[in-house]
């Protein structure tokens, strides 16, 4: 093949590819032979029928896809003799071609960047941590104690307010036909938990019990129901009786028992592990976000712009169904698309460079996961599901895509603990009520 340098410009470049008319023919009569070997054709004998004959039936399409596989196939080659890192697929435009004639193409590639990774021991972190102080534990148990709290029936008719179990009848109806999913008999609705689509359990608060309501609702767009998103609907709604929460249950061995734990002590000291674990997290992700903004303020190369478009455009995608459902960010509300294609694009920016800067990190050190991490992680995702575990094995075990994007982040995590491994992480200690505000982030990559 002949190639000559078209384009080299930052990290994109081109090539023009001539591969000659002989090797073409070549790979076509290859291919009819093959094809030739296995035809049937009434009054020929199996590998006898005439070339011509092979040409006229399997001609075209033997040129078609000897083109296609030498295209690729070259390209491939042209990469490796290089020794090129491409960002993304090279993209291959035919430029000439024909039977018996040299096959010209281009091949465009974007390329990965250059990256020099700085010397991880020279960074410092300080890293939050904070005492589990006795009040928080009691609050931890308080709302687990209002949550064993029983429901008591309330004799005298009233009013229905927040915090009420309203047991209810009811029958959804769209068009007026019934829907599946959309009945139920003596379910109890806690008034202000949300559990239900957005304006049923408005209509269902201040209202008489017992007596009979109808209520007009509209399913979210992002309904998990194709046939029901975006969709109008009415319930009939019987409302039966009105249940409210009786005493909490004494800080006791008794109630610590129900929540399976032989005594209270036992009960505090899980509670403080548990409390601890989620300041430990939320430490952690505060450092993780802080060691990401050195990595990006340190280093500066040229980004694939192709995979930053890849990038920005998932990102927006999301954006407009978040916008479509209204579930747009409050801050994103009254900013103009120009404006926030410009903040995402820098968010896609971030990302990216912080994705390269990871993987050659990963590539230098030889950092991979493990089969048995990858299964761990696997079995993690079934424990989710009770009784659904086969089914988890199943699907990831027959969808690569899926476990690809299970392996990422545990990728990402194990890169980050390396780095973390040699940077200099100092403790500082706050007040257990400030390690919120120290620690909140809007996104550790956004």
């Amino acid at each position: 093949m002949q190639v000559k340098e078209t384009l080299n410009e930052g990290l994109k470049r081109q090539f023009n590819v001539t591969v000659p008319a002989s090797d073409m023919t070549k790979r076509a009569d290859k291919r009819l032979n093959e094809l030739a070997a296995r035809m049937k054709l009434p009054g020929f004998r199996p590998g006898k029928i005439p070339m011509d004959l092979v040409k006229k039936r399997y001609g075209d399409s033997v040129q078609a896809e000897i083109i296609q596989k030498a295209a690729s196939e070259t390209a491939h080659q042209l990469l490796q003799e290089r020794g090129l890192k491409i960002a993304i697929q090279p993209k291959v435009e035919i430029l000439k071609s024909g039977e018996a004639k040299d096959l010209e193409f281009n091949v465009d590639v974007e390329l990965l960047p250059d990256i020099h990774i700085t010397d991880f021991k020279k960074l410092s972190f300080e890293k939050i941590t904070s005492d589990i102080p006795e009040e928080k534990i009691d609050e931890t148990l308080s709302i687990l104690a209002d949550r064993q709290r029983p429901w008591v029936k309330l004799e005298q008719s009233r009013m229905t307010q927040k915090g009420d179990g309203l047991i209810i009848d009811f029958v959804g109806k769209k068009d007026g036909k019934e829907f599946p999913g959309g009945k139920a008999d003596n379910y109890r609705l806690e008034l202000g938990s949300n559990t239900f689509i957005p304006g049923f359990e408005d209509q269902l608060t201040g209202v008489m019990v017992p007596s009979q309501k109808n209520i007009e609702v509209t399913f979210p767009e992002n309904y998990g129901s194709a046939n029901l998103a975006g969709q109008k609907a009415v319930f009939e709604i019987n409302l039966k009786e009105i249940e409210v929460k009786g005493e909490k249950p004494a800080f006791d061995d008794e109630f610590a028992k129900k929540m399976g734990y032989q005594n209270i002590s036992l009960l505090k000291d899980a509670i403080k592990k548990q409390l601890e674990e989620e300041i430990a997290l939320q430490s952690k992700d505060e450092l993780k976000r802080k060691l990401f903004d050195q990595l990006y303020a340190l280093h500066d190369f040229d980004l694939p712009k192709s995979v930053v478009d890849q990038e920005f455009n998932q990102i927006w995608q999301g954006l407009e169904q978040n916008r479509k459902s209204g579930q747009l960010d409050p801050e994103d509300q009254n900013k103009t698309d120009d404006e926030l294609r410009k903040e995402y694009r820098k968010i896609a920016e971030r990302r990216v460079k912080l994705g390269l800067l990871l993987s050659e990190v990963g590539r230098i050190h030889n950092i991979q996961i493990s089969n048995d991490e990858l299964n761990q992680a696997v079995m993690g995702q079934a424990r989710r599901f009770p009784g659904q575990e086969r089914q988890v094995f199943d699907y990831y075990r027959n969808n690569q895509e899926a476990l690809a994007q299970l392996r990422a982040p545990l990728y990402e995590d194990k890169i980050v603990d390396f780095i973390l491994d040699m940077v200099t992480v100092t403790s500082h200690k706050v007040p257990y009520n400030e390690v919120k505000s120290k620690t909140e982030t809007k996104g550790i990559s956004g």
